[in-house]
């Protein structure tokens, strides 16, 4: 690809984070982290960890795109989703499980326990992003 742009380049997307809360210098982003009658409490709403690290591509254009994903309006909203962004570079454990495979996004079941995702192409859109959150938060 020298001297070109590729063929099928987006550039990114321009969705804004709505709402960013910092736990343990991990960064949780929630679309109604701002939204004064939200009803849902943090013990009820559905939970995703995005394992990345600072410089990655395919790391930001997944936040991007999972961010705009959550902005959807389908009748299975991702509106009450929160996630968790995670920098593996701060944690030795993380590094040396996700050092190769970043980005990972796993949710967060009921007892608290992780489950890793399948790996999403760094080429889907928005729309199937959305739709295989949205099965795999229905487990």
């Amino acid at each position: 690809m020298a001297g070109g742009l590729a063929i099928g380049f987006r550039p990114p997307l321009k969705h804004a984070v709505v709402g960013v809360k910092v736990l343990n210098h991990q960064k949780v982003f929630s679309p109604l982290a701002f939204s004064s009658s939200s009803s849902s409490s943090s013990s009820t709403s559905r939970k995703l960890i995005l394992y990345s690290k600072p410089g990655c591509c395919l790391c930001d254009g997944l936040k991007e795109k999972l961010n705009a994903a959550f902005c959807l309006s389908t009748p299975h909203s991702l509106h009450d989703v929160q996630l968790q962004v995670r920098d593996i570079t701060s944690n030795p454990d993380w590094e040396k499980a996700y050092q190769y495979e970043i980005p990972v996004l796993a949710r967060v079941r009921s007892d608290g326990t992780e489950e890793v995702l399948p790996r999403l192409s760094p080429r889907i859109g928005v729309e199937a992003i959305h739709k295989k959150i949205a099965a795999a938060l229905t487990k």
